[in-house]
């Protein structure tokens, strides 16, 4: 799986929903996360570095002391709405798996760069089939970007308007999302 995304859960109470995107196919797995992981998981995404490290990357720095490598995340189970992951680690040739959210799993994934899978039976009960021409996040979620639509504008043009607008209301993961989106265009 990769990570398609970050969206704000509505219907969470300022929670956020973690999409997963299968490789090579058309499912869909969101993920309700906390804010606190939300913001771990975008700023390495991200790039950004903050002055202090945050507790994940303190988490990966003390993996690195011990010569330990993380090798991949597994979502393995679903039990009463609550997903469930290991995070498997590799040391001197032993394999190790911690229990783990997998919020903070997956942001430790991100920091080492290990693939992130998740089991058939946990896609099978909570993924979601979207259509296979879906390449952004809007489309993979049934996301409108709310802007004023102005006839005469090219859709570069209105998602530049909405980016700016996004920004000035500072709806960073908005913004970030249309960022995406004009790049994708102008790749074209």
């Amino acid at each position: 799986m990769e990570i398609l995304g970050l969206s704000t859960s509505p219907s969470s109470g300022g929670a956020y929903a973690l999409i997963l995107s299968e490789v090579g196919g058309n499912k869909r797995l969101p993920i309700i996360i906390g804010s606190f992981e939300a913001q771990a998981i975008a700023l390495e995404l991200e790039n950004i570095k903050p002055p202090r490290p945050m507790t994940h990357d303190l988490l990966k720095n003390l993996v690195l002391s011990f010569n330990t490598e993380i090798k991949y995340i597994f979502v393995n189970e679903l039990l009463e709405g609550t997903f469930y992951a290991q995070v498997v680690m590799q040391r001197d040739g032993d394999v190790v798996e911690l229990d783990a959210r997998p919020s903070d799993a997956i942001a430790l994934a991100v920091r080492f760069g290990s693939d992130i899978y998740v089991a058939e039976s946990v896609l099978n009960e909570a993924g979601i089939s979207t259509e296979p021409e879906s390449s952004t996040l809007e489309e993979a979620l049934n996301i409108e970007i709310e802007e004023p639509v102005k006839k005469s504008l090219s859709k570069l043009e209105e998602l530049s308007e909405a980016l700016k607008e996004a920004i000035e209301s500072e709806n960073y993961e908005k913004a970030a999302k249309i960022r995406d989106t004009i790049q994708k265009l102008k790749a074209n």
